[in-house]
C-alpha cells in the first residue's frame, strides 16, 4: 500500500470534517466562479486544485454510501419486504 505524503495527509484532514452536502455546495460555488471568467490565473489554479480535492472527497463519500447499501442489501437471511405489510388498513 502506498504511503501518504504529508501534503496528502493535510488535504485529507482538511476535508475530513466536511459533509457531502457542504463539499458539493462549495464545489458548485467554485465552478460558478470559474465559469464567470473573472478570476486571475493564479486564483483559477487555486480554485481548480480545491475543486479536485472536493470532487475526490464527494466521490469517496458516495462510494462509502454505495458500499453500505450493498452490504445491507446482501443479507440473505432477510426475506424481501412485502409492501402490503405496511398498509394501514
Amino acid at each position: 500500500m502506498p504511503k501518504k505524503t504529508p501534503a496528502k495527509d493535510a488535504a485529507a484532514d482538511e476535508l475530513a470534517d466536511l459533509d457531502f452536502e457542504t463539499a458539493l455546495a462549495e464545489l458548485e460555488t467554485l465552478v460558478d466562479q470559474m465559469e464567470a471568467g473573472d478570476m486571475t490565473l493564479e486564483a483559477s489554479l487555486t480554485a481548480f486544485e480545491r475543486g479536485v480535492k472536493l470532487t475526490r472527497h464527494c466521490q469517496s463519500a458516495l462510494r462509502d454510501a454505495e458500499l453500505k447499501i450493498k452490504k445491507l442489501s446482501q443479507n440473505d437471511e432477510l426475506e424481501p419486504l412485502d409492501p402490503e405489510d405496511f398498509d394501514d388498513d
